[in-house]
């Protein structure tokens, strides 16, 4: 949001290397046109409430670019699956239960029992590995289109006020070029017609999160359509342990006692398992495109000890959460001299 890109600034930061714009949907007034969407059984509705998120993605994109200033920005487009958005399933079904044993509401109740149904279609046994992400995108490229027009129209609004940003379009959870490929069409197709109806130019960046392993070990044919990777160093590792990072709670200390492993894999980055992949995508992404921008985009970006490994790698970046910034910079600067002095 603007406010924390205010003051991420303010602590240092020079650029934003992540903007989740779900979150933007859980905004006032907004969490009813995303249900509206989601719900919508055919393109036509789907794209009416998309057009109604328009003006508001738009919006937070602007306030966004102003406060950081023309240093760049990345924004990720849609990433977790939509059943997200909706109210839980269990709580839906209690509700429908609830109100067919009191026998009122009947309108109301057909309403929920419409609702519940299109939970149910949504449901997955595995959200991590179901239904988001770019995988989004390419069933339904009218919400990458919205986004990418919010993004494009604000980056213009910007240029004529005399302010030169530079958008990077991140696509998530891209594991085959084709899926790259498929989305950038989009993306561009979208950015020079908004660019003709406005009248003015933005240079503008489409690149992908690394974040599944197949896509790291590809990287050469990925970077053949990304003008950018940033690692997702979460996924990237829960995918590589098979570990759920909201669930390793449960095991994590007895695994830590046992010195089955020294540290938290999603708080310390695992420069021996996952560190590999990271490695081999950075080598085969510059060998493609030598100019490849490369960044890290996960929690790992605020670690110390995390930044070190990065830095060794040749990332050109690491962005965390604006609090973090301040050790992140600090970090940054002890590796680089570091880094120097070894050479």
């Amino acid at each position: 949001q603007p406010d924390q890109a205010r003051l991420a600034y303010a602590f240092g930061a020079r650029g934003i290397g992540l903007c989740r714009t779900e979150h933007m949907f859980f905004g006032k007034g907004r969490l009813e046109i995303v249900q509206r969407m989601i719900l919508a059984t055919n393109e036509k509705d789907r794209r009416k409430a998309l057009a109604k998120l328009l003006p508001l993605q738009r919006e937070d994109f602007y306030g966004v670019f102003k406060e950081m200033r023309g240093e760049a920005v990345t924004i990720r487009t849609i990433d977790p699956p939509l059943h997200e958005f909706l109210p839980k399933r269990e709580e839906l079904m209690v509700e429908v239960a609830t109100m067919e044993l009191s026998g009122e509401n009947k309108s109301q109740l057909k309403e929920k029992k419409s609702l519940l149904r299109r939970v149910e279609q949504l449901h997955e046994f595995n959200p991590m590995l179901g239904h988001r992400g770019v995988r989004l995108g390419v069933t339904y490229p009218e919400i990458t289109e919205m986004q990418v027009r919010a993004i494009i129209e604000a980056a213009c609004k910007l240029a004529s006020e005399g302010l030169k940003v530079t958008p990077e379009i991140m696509i998530p959870l891209v594991g085959h070029v084709k899926e790259l490929r498929d989305q950038k069409n989009v993306a561009t197709r979208v950015a020079e017609e908004v660019m003709k109806e406005q009248g003015i130019r933005v240079k503008y960046m489409i690149g992908t999160m690394i974040e599944v392993p197949r896509a790291a070990l590809t990287a050469d044919k990925i970077a053949t359509e990304a003008d950018f990777f940033s690692f997702g160093t979460n996924d990237l590792t829960q995918l590589t342990f098979g570990f759920s990072r909201d669930d390793i709670g449960k095991f994590l200390r007895i695994y830590q006692d046992k010195k089955i492993l020294d540290k938290d894999p999603f708080a310390t980055f695992d420069s021996e398992g996952v560190g590999p992949l990271v490695k081999t995508a950075v080598k085969l992404g510059r060998e493609t495109r030598p100019r490849l921008k490369l960044g890290v985009c996960g929690e790992h970006g605020g670690d110390p000890a995390s930044i070190q490994f990065f830095e060794r790698v040749g990332l050109d970046y690491v962005s965390c959460s604006p609090y973090r910034v301040p050790v992140a910079r600090l970090a940054a600067a002890q590796s680089n001299l570091s880094l120097r002095e070894e050479n």
